[in-house]
Protein backbone atom coordinates (compact mmCIF):
# COMPACT_ATOMS: atom_id res chain seq x y z
CA UNK A 1 0.00 0.00 0.00
CA UNK A 2 1.63 3.38 -0.63
CA UNK A 3 -0.07 6.88 0.23
CA UNK A 4 2.89 8.55 -2.12
CA UNK A 5 -0.18 10.55 -3.83
CA UNK A 6 -0.60 12.84 -0.84
CA UNK A 7 1.01 16.14 -1.35
CA UNK A 8 3.71 17.37 0.76
CA UNK A 9 6.53 20.25 1.29
CA UNK A 10 9.99 19.82 3.11
CA UNK A 11 11.73 22.73 5.43
CA UNK A 12 14.09 22.72 7.45
CA UNK A 13 13.06 23.88 11.58
CA UNK A 14 16.64 25.46 12.54
CA UNK A 15 20.01 23.75 11.45
CA UNK A 16 19.15 20.26 12.66
CA UNK A 17 16.09 19.07 11.67
CA UNK A 18 14.04 18.32 8.83
CA UNK A 19 10.13 18.63 8.42
CA UNK A 20 7.95 16.87 6.00
CA UNK A 21 4.85 18.70 5.66
CA UNK A 22 1.02 17.09 5.02
CA UNK A 23 -1.11 19.86 5.60
CA UNK A 24 -2.31 21.76 8.45
CA UNK A 25 -5.49 20.20 9.60
CA UNK A 26 -6.55 17.27 11.20
CA UNK A 27 -6.83 14.15 8.51
CA UNK A 28 -7.08 10.48 9.35
CA UNK A 29 -5.72 9.29 5.90
CA UNK A 30 -2.85 11.91 6.39
CA UNK A 31 -1.86 11.06 9.74
CA UNK A 32 -1.72 7.10 9.12
CA UNK A 33 0.67 8.26 6.02
CA UNK A 34 2.56 10.86 8.93
CA UNK A 35 2.95 7.19 11.31
CA UNK A 36 3.76 5.06 9.03
CA UNK A 37 6.59 7.07 7.85
CA UNK A 38 7.44 7.47 11.04
CA UNK A 39 7.62 3.64 11.97
CA UNK A 40 9.61 2.59 8.78
CA UNK A 41 12.26 5.32 9.64
CA UNK A 42 12.63 3.76 13.69
CA UNK A 43 12.97 0.02 11.22
CA UNK A 44 15.62 1.90 9.14
CA UNK A 45 16.66 5.33 10.15
CA UNK A 46 17.81 8.06 7.53
CA UNK A 47 22.01 8.88 8.12
CA UNK A 48 22.72 10.75 10.83
CA UNK A 49 19.27 10.75 12.06
CA UNK A 50 18.92 11.08 15.87
CA UNK A 51 15.14 10.84 16.17
CA UNK A 52 11.72 11.11 14.44
CA UNK A 53 8.42 12.90 15.99
CA UNK A 54 4.98 12.16 14.52
CA UNK A 55 2.27 14.89 14.57
CA UNK A 56 -0.98 15.22 13.49
CA UNK A 57 -0.04 16.20 9.68
CA UNK A 58 3.64 16.14 9.82
CA UNK A 59 6.80 14.39 10.86
CA UNK A 60 10.25 16.04 12.11
CA UNK A 61 13.46 14.55 12.09
CA UNK A 62 16.25 15.52 14.18
CA UNK A 63 19.55 14.65 12.97
CA UNK A 64 23.24 14.99 13.68
CA UNK A 65 24.55 17.59 11.87
CA UNK A 66 28.22 16.76 12.00
CA UNK A 67 27.54 13.62 10.58
CA UNK A 68 25.75 14.62 7.97
CA UNK A 69 27.76 17.24 7.01
CA UNK A 70 30.66 14.82 6.16
CA UNK A 71 28.33 12.78 3.37
CA UNK A 72 26.73 16.20 1.53
CA UNK A 73 28.60 17.38 -1.53
CA UNK A 74 30.27 20.47 -1.34
CA UNK A 75 28.46 23.87 -1.98
CA UNK A 76 25.36 22.33 -0.66
CA UNK A 77 23.80 22.28 2.54
CA UNK A 78 22.92 19.94 5.35
CA UNK A 79 19.48 20.29 4.77
CA UNK A 80 20.03 19.86 0.98
CA UNK A 81 21.45 16.14 1.59
CA UNK A 82 19.06 15.53 4.36
CA UNK A 83 16.41 16.56 1.94
CA UNK A 84 17.23 14.55 -0.56
CA UNK A 85 17.33 11.09 1.55
CA UNK A 86 14.06 12.29 2.99
CA UNK A 87 12.89 12.07 -0.79
CA UNK A 88 14.19 8.74 -1.96
CA UNK A 89 13.13 7.34 1.46
CA UNK A 90 9.14 8.60 0.20
CA UNK A 91 9.52 6.94 -2.74
CA UNK A 92 9.34 3.50 -1.03
CA UNK A 93 5.85 1.95 -0.82
CA UNK A 94 3.93 1.89 2.65
CA UNK A 95 4.14 -2.03 4.00
CA UNK A 96 0.83 -3.77 5.73
CA UNK A 97 2.89 -4.46 9.09
CA UNK A 98 3.22 -0.36 8.97
CA UNK A 99 -0.16 0.66 8.43
CA UNK A 100 -0.97 -1.98 11.44
CA UNK A 101 -2.47 -0.82 14.41
CA UNK A 102 -3.41 -1.27 17.90
CA UNK A 103 -6.80 -1.75 19.98
CA UNK A 104 -6.12 -0.53 23.36
CA UNK A 105 -9.14 -0.88 25.91
CA UNK A 106 -9.04 2.10 28.83
CA UNK A 107 -10.77 1.14 31.80
CA UNK A 108 -12.71 4.91 32.83
CA UNK A 109 -14.75 6.03 35.96
CA UNK A 110 -17.28 8.59 35.04
CA UNK A 111 -18.48 8.89 38.56
CA UNK A 112 -19.14 12.67 39.70
CA UNK A 113 -16.07 12.76 41.88
CA UNK A 114 -14.14 12.19 38.73
CA UNK A 115 -16.17 13.88 36.45
CA UNK A 116 -16.37 17.93 37.27
CA UNK A 117 -17.47 18.76 34.17
CA UNK A 118 -19.67 16.10 33.54
CA UNK A 119 -22.91 18.09 34.30
CA UNK A 120 -21.61 21.50 32.38
CA UNK A 121 -21.04 19.46 29.21
CA UNK A 122 -23.82 17.49 29.30
CA UNK A 123 -26.40 20.60 30.19
CA UNK A 124 -24.44 22.68 27.47
CA UNK A 125 -25.12 20.00 24.91
CA UNK A 126 -28.43 19.26 25.90
CA UNK A 127 -28.22 15.29 27.10
CA UNK A 128 -28.33 13.44 30.04
CA UNK A 129 -25.05 12.28 31.43
CA UNK A 130 -26.25 9.04 30.82
CA UNK A 131 -26.04 9.73 27.48
CA UNK A 132 -23.10 11.60 27.34
CA UNK A 133 -20.74 8.13 29.00
CA UNK A 134 -23.02 6.35 26.00
CA UNK A 135 -22.03 8.58 22.99
CA UNK A 136 -18.04 8.78 24.60
CA UNK A 137 -17.90 4.85 24.62
CA UNK A 138 -19.62 3.77 21.30
CA UNK A 139 -16.61 5.34 19.27
CA UNK A 140 -13.24 3.63 18.63
CA UNK A 141 -10.77 6.88 18.88
CA UNK A 142 -7.62 6.93 17.09
CA UNK A 143 -4.48 7.86 18.75
CA UNK A 144 -3.00 10.86 16.64
CA UNK A 145 0.14 12.52 18.08
CA UNK A 146 1.85 12.48 21.80
CA UNK A 147 2.36 16.04 23.41
CA UNK A 148 1.77 18.52 25.67
CA UNK A 149 3.27 16.36 28.64
CA UNK A 150 5.05 12.70 28.19
CA UNK A 151 2.29 9.99 27.47
CA UNK A 152 -0.61 12.92 26.72
CA UNK A 153 -2.37 11.06 23.68
CA UNK A 154 -4.48 13.69 21.28
CA UNK A 155 -7.49 11.21 19.87
CA UNK A 156 -10.12 11.82 18.04
CA UNK A 157 -13.05 12.79 16.90
CA UNK A 158 -15.18 12.50 19.43
CA UNK A 159 -19.27 12.66 18.26
CA UNK A 160 -20.38 16.18 17.09
CA UNK A 161 -23.40 15.68 20.20
CA UNK A 162 -20.22 15.99 23.06
CA UNK A 163 -17.93 17.97 20.95
CA UNK A 164 -17.38 21.52 23.45
CA UNK A 165 -14.59 24.04 23.20
CA UNK A 166 -12.24 24.17 26.32
CA UNK A 167 -12.19 26.34 29.07
CA UNK A 168 -11.12 29.22 29.07
CA UNK A 169 -9.21 29.62 31.94
CA UNK A 170 -7.18 26.24 32.74
CA UNK A 171 -7.67 24.68 35.95
CA UNK A 172 -5.45 22.07 37.67
CA UNK A 173 -6.44 18.61 36.37
CA UNK A 174 -5.30 15.43 38.44
CA UNK A 175 -3.36 11.93 36.33
CA UNK A 176 -5.80 9.54 34.40
CA UNK A 177 -8.35 12.83 33.47
CA UNK A 178 -10.05 12.09 30.37
CA UNK A 179 -11.48 15.28 28.77
CA UNK A 180 -12.84 16.72 25.54
CA UNK A 181 -11.65 19.88 23.94
CA UNK A 182 -13.20 20.79 20.71
CA UNK A 183 -13.79 16.94 18.88
CA UNK A 184 -10.51 16.19 20.90
CA UNK A 185 -10.49 13.26 23.32
CA UNK A 186 -7.71 13.10 25.70
CA UNK A 187 -6.30 11.69 29.04
CA UNK A 188 -3.56 13.65 31.62
CA UNK A 189 -0.76 11.62 32.73
CA UNK A 190 0.24 13.22 35.46
CA UNK A 191 -1.39 16.61 37.68
CA UNK A 192 -1.33 19.48 35.15
CA UNK A 193 -3.06 22.96 34.92
CA UNK A 194 -5.44 22.15 31.32
CA UNK A 195 -8.23 23.14 30.05
CA UNK A 196 -10.05 20.20 28.56
CA UNK A 197 -13.67 19.41 30.06
CA UNK A 198 -13.68 16.39 32.58
CA UNK A 199 -15.85 13.81 32.50
CA UNK A 200 -13.91 10.80 33.76
CA UNK A 201 -11.04 9.08 35.14
CA UNK A 202 -8.56 6.09 34.15
CA UNK A 203 -6.53 4.14 36.96
CA UNK A 204 -4.16 3.35 34.18
CA UNK A 205 -0.90 5.18 34.28
CA UNK A 206 -0.39 6.37 30.99
CA UNK A 207 3.40 7.56 31.62
CA UNK A 208 6.12 5.30 33.76
CA UNK A 209 9.52 6.17 33.12
CA UNK A 210 9.93 2.10 35.19
CA UNK A 211 8.81 0.10 32.15
CA UNK A 212 10.32 -0.79 28.88
CA UNK A 213 7.84 0.89 27.02
CA UNK A 214 7.01 4.37 29.14
CA UNK A 215 3.85 5.82 27.30
CA UNK A 216 0.89 3.22 27.03
CA UNK A 217 -0.52 4.79 24.29
CA UNK A 218 1.44 6.38 21.03
CA UNK A 219 0.43 7.21 17.76
CA UNK A 220 -1.65 5.26 15.71
CA UNK A 221 -3.10 3.21 18.07
CA UNK A 222 -6.65 3.14 18.25
CA UNK A 223 -8.47 3.43 21.99
CA UNK A 224 -12.02 2.00 23.25
CA UNK A 225 -12.78 3.57 26.82
CA UNK A 226 -14.63 0.81 29.19
CA UNK A 227 -16.94 2.05 31.89
CA UNK A 228 -15.86 1.05 35.06
CA UNK A 229 -17.60 1.52 38.93
CA UNK A 230 -15.76 3.44 41.50
CA UNK A 231 -15.18 -0.03 43.28
CA UNK A 232 -13.54 -1.35 39.49
CA UNK A 233 -11.56 1.85 39.50
CA UNK A 234 -10.02 1.25 43.36
CA UNK A 235 -8.88 -2.10 42.66
CA UNK A 236 -7.60 -1.28 39.27
CA UNK A 237 -5.81 1.26 41.34
CA UNK A 238 -4.29 -0.84 43.82
CA UNK A 239 -3.24 -3.34 41.22
CA UNK A 240 -1.01 -0.74 39.44
CA UNK A 241 0.41 0.75 42.43
CA UNK A 242 1.15 -3.14 42.82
Amino acid sequence: MNYSNISYRIFPLGDTAITIDFGNHINESINKEVVARFTQLQQQPLPGMIEAIPAYSSLTILYNLFEVVKKKKPGTTAFDWMKEQLEERMKLPLTENLLATRLIKIPVCYATEFAPDMHYLATTKNISTEELIQIHQATNYKVYMLGFLPGFAYMGEVDERIAIPRKQQPQNVLPGSVGIAGKQTGIYPFTSPGGWQIIGRTPLKLFDAARDEPTLLKAGDTVQFVAITKEEFQQLSIETIE
